[in-house]
């Protein structure tokens, strides 16, 4: 009995009962519900336990003070909370403390357990939130790392743009600054061509300031020689006034014009302005070939893809200039020559005073209205064309200069024309050279390239031509004269008809074309 009972006290069952229920009072607000349950079960068997341990001492006691020994305190204090087999339990009292001593160590331990998850618990929670510390300063280093790559992003784009609008913008000035590099070139080679006019004119003053200067030598000396006299002019009459057909600034000139006597005659070949004159415009001559030909040529070419039909186009230019500048110059003469008729005196011929006086006055001609009748007589020659869209105004620039060219020959004491060409010529050594794409072999000019430059029967420049085998007078080139008369020929009577200007654009058919 009392062994048991020390075995008992030393075991400390109401210590650890006691702990129990102070570690539920201090966590009971903190237990869930089935853990505060669980803890005031786990306390009640416990006290279960120590009850019946308290109960088998107990009965031990009353056992040992006989039969009726404590009955009367057990039958008034405990009778009425004891059964009928409490006292009969099958386990002996060294049983029951040795499983008390288990389930208090057992509680211990998972007390112990239970504290060292719990810590357990509490370091891992710790090193969440370290690792989500880690976490969120990651993220943000992402974010600033992502608004870093757009922000070079946008740098990069913005600078990208900034650099296309340089790019645009420094194209944009390449192209103006070409644009105006081609019209300088342009204006250069106007004023290279009036630096010429003005070499040309300089040297024309000299020459004539010279003859001036020995003119008046000798007229000094005729004075001195000869008695003076002045001759009578005779009035104009008002017939004559009204019948004039010069313009304005050609009566000036005429007004104001007196001969100067010369050493030589305005009309010989040594003349120093028909030298002079004639040199410069052989070489003008050779500028409209080699430069303004090729020029025109280009022209034509965005226009046409037909290089022989430019070349015919280029050669008829040329011819109906001649033949427009020949015309008007024609007229131009014979009204000075009528005019200067009233009032000349001698001592020189009257043809000698109206050259002196074309001389003079060379540039006394209307370009634009003999640029219009070239033009207008292109259009009206079937044996070129060009395409519906288009007009023969395009080669105006080279038009101008042919017929500037032509007058100022034309003008010439001793003229300078274009030969006389014609279809299907025999071709002539003398007159002309072959082009590159020629028929070495063939006797005839297929079509002609570039006229030759008479002076009389003399030829001072040769032109070129194309010569073809079985060419003929069907094709699509006419005689220089311009005549329509009718030929042998079917083709030939359907031409001599009048030509609307828009039949020069029409194409040319199989058979015309198979000609050459």
């Amino acid at each position: 009995m009392a062994e048991s009972l020390r075995r008992l006290v030393n075991i400390g069952t109401f210590n650890v009962l006691q702990e129990k229920l102070e570690r539920w009072m201090d966590n009971y607000y903190l237990n869930t519900c089935d853990q505060n349950v669980a803890r005031g079960c786990e306390i009640i068997e416990l006290n279960a336990k120590v009850q019946g341990q308290l109960f088998k001492l107990l009965s031990v006691c009353a056992q040992e003070g006989g039969l009726y020994g404590g009955a009367n305190v057990i039958k008034s204090r405990l009778l009425p909370f004891l059964g009928q087999t409490f006292f009969t339990s099958g386990s002996t009292s060294d049983t029951s403390l040795s499983v008390l001593a288990e389930a208090a160590a057992k509680s211990r331990e998972l007390e112990d357990m239970q504290d060292m998850y719990e810590e357990s618990l509490k370091d891992l929670e710790t090193d969440l939130r370290t690792k989500e510390l880690e976490n969120q300063d990651l993220r943000d280093e992402l974010i600033e790392a992502k608004d870093d790559l757009n922000r070079s992003l946008r740098n990069t784009s913005s600078d990208k743009i900034i650099g296309d609008m340089e790019t645009r913008e420094l194209r944009r000035k390449l192209a103006t600054a070409e644009e105006e590099l081609r019209s300088l070139r342009a204006k250069a080679g106007i004023l290279s061509d009036y630096d010429t006019q003005v070499r040309r004119l300089r040297e024309d003053i000299g020459l004539l300031t010279g003859r001036r200067d020995a003119l008046l030598r000798s007229s000094t000396i005729l004075r001195e020689e000869l008695p003076s006299h002045r001759p009578a002019t005779p009035s104009r009459s008002s017939k004559g006034e009204e019948s004039s057909p010069l313009s304005g600034d050609t009566l000036d000139s005429l007004t104001k014009y007196r001969y100067t006597p010369r050493i030589s005659s305005p009309l010989s070949l040594d003349d120093p302005v028909q030298r002079v004159r004639e040199s410069n415009l052989i070489s003008r001559w050779n500028d409209l070939f080699s430069q303004d030909r090729l020029d025109a040529m280009d022209t034509l070419r965005t226009y046409s893809a037909d290089h022989e039909n430019n070349q015919r186009i280029i050669f008829e230019a040329v011819k109906e200039s001649f033949n427009v500048a020949k015309t008007a110059f024609r007229q131009f003469k014979m009204k000075v020559r009528s005019n200067l008729a009233i009032t000349h005196t001698g001592p020189e011929t009257l043809e000698e005073a109206v050259q002196d006086y074309v001389n003079r006055n060379v540039d006394l001609y209307d370009a634009p209205g003999m640029v219009s009748d070239v033009i207008r007589k292109l259009n009206c020659n079937p044996g070129i064309f060009l395409p519906p869209d288009t007009t023969f105004a395009i080669i105006q620039p080279f038009i101008r200069e042919c017929v500037k060219v032509a007058w100022q020959m034309s003008a010439l004491a001793h003229p300078l024309d274009m030969a006389v060409s014609s279809r299907a010529e025999l071709f002539d050594d003398t007159k002309y050279r072959r082009s590159y794409d020629s028929e070495y072999t063939a006797p005839l000019v297929g079509h002609h390239i570039w006229p030759s430059l008479m002076q009389g029967a003399i030829c001072r420049m040769k032109g070129e031509c194309c010569t073809r085998r079985g060419a003929s007078l069907s094709g699509r080139s006419r005689s220089p004269t311009r005549s329509r008369s009718v030929s042998p020929g079917p083709r030939s009577r359907s031409r001599s008809r009048s030509v609307s200007p828009t039949r020069r654009s029409r194409s040319p058919s199989p058979r015309r074309a198979a000609v050459y």
